[in-house]
């Protein structure tokens, strides 16, 4: 307890602890008297042994107990004090759905260690980033699913993040699907700026919905739609389950990249095309300077003044070595 207190204090003048330097000259000064006292005739003393004894094993209590009055003295001087920050965020944030692919494709292993690990990866750190906008995550293959709504609690968000894996849905690969659901989660936003993130690594091949029915519902609610498609060119190594167990096979690379491109381009869009870790990384990184929220923070720092108990234990020590030269080691002429 006594360890927390001092570890948070900090001091407003330290430059009084310069003050210190007297403490070894009053040590050297105390030695240099006690040596001459040593060095004259001693007279016998009709003290009870017992208490002459006592007397000689702490003659130096009343000198330690001055040092520790000047270290007191000196540390409220240096004004101890407590310092607390507060700070006040405002300003107009961004609605963002990060619409995640997790179809069988996404188990390939052109990324490290999969498609699928690589892009939750890269969407923790976006996420983290991001501290003033709500985010939410939708999922998709054959079919779509809200894997967590618009949320500013980013320890939920990066939760559901790390709980997607492949095998939730049905497999498949429902573009319009996921798109469409994830415009549902943003079409009532009061937000100016709604945008979705939409990784894939495939082609459509199903779903409810339309891409193109997708794009114009987006269109509609002035939602601007960033497409990335991952995956390296010609083919690539991906895990697959036969009656022997899992086996690596060449899966060939197919993405609809004219289709991604032309549904960023006609939302207001960018389509980014990732090929390895890096590369995901890096688009990221430029989806987040392009999306900037307009962001005011006020900091106000307040202390705390914690000198009082210093001076109160300057004035103690000071009281008991006054006590003890003026009563058990009193000196008579």
């Amino acid at each position: 307890m006594l360890f927390n207190y001092f570890k948070n204090i900090s001091f407003g003048q330290p430059w009084f602890f310069a003050l210190l330097l007297v403490v070894p000259l009053l040590i050297i000064w105390y030695v240099r008297k006690g040596n001459k006292q040593q060095g004259s005739v001693t007279v016998s003393d009709t003290s009870a042994p017992g208490l002459s004894s006592w007397k000689t094993s702490f003659r130096h209590l009343p000198f330690m107990f001055r040092l520790l009055t000047v270290i007191f003295i000196v540390a409220a001087l240096a004004r101890p004090q407590t310092v607390y920050e507060e700070q006040n965020v405002e300003g107009d944030g961004v609605d963002i759905v990060l619409c995640i692919d997790v179809s069988g494709s996404m188990t390939a292993q052109d990324l490290t260690p999969n498609r699928l690990e690589a892009a939750k990866n890269v969407a923790i750190d976006f996420v983290n980033k991001r501290l003033t906008d709500r985010i939410g995550i939708v999922i998709f293959s054959g079919e779509s699913f809200t894997q967590c709504p618009i949320t500013t609690d980013h320890r939920v968000l990066i939760s559901a993040i790390e709980n997607i894996r492949n095998g939730l849905l049905e497999d498949g690969t429902a573009i319009g699907s996921g798109l469409g659901t994830s415009v549902d989660r943003l079409r009532s936003s009061k937000t100016k700026s709604k945008i979705v993130i939409l990784l894939t690594d495939g082609e459509n091949n199903g779903g409810l919905i339309d891409p193109q029915t997708a794009k114009e519902i987006a269109k509609a609610f002035s939602i601007k739609v960033y497409t990335i498609g991952v995956g390296t060119d010609g083919y690539a190594p991906q895990p697959v389950n036969t009656p022997m167990g899992v086996v690596m096979q060449q899966g060939k690379v197919s993405i609809d990249e004219k289709l991604l491109k032309e549904i960023a381009g006609e939302t207001g869009g960018k389509y980014f095309r990732a090929k390895d870790n890096e590369g995901l990384a890096g688009i990221y990184n430029e989806i987040d300077k392009l999306e900037k929220s307009k962001v005011e923070i006020t900091s106000r720092t307040r202390y705390t003044e914690k000198f009082f108990p210093f001076v109160i234990a300057a004035l103690a020590f000071l009281l008991m070595e006054t006590i003890l030269r003026f009563t058990v080691f009193r000196k008579f002429p």
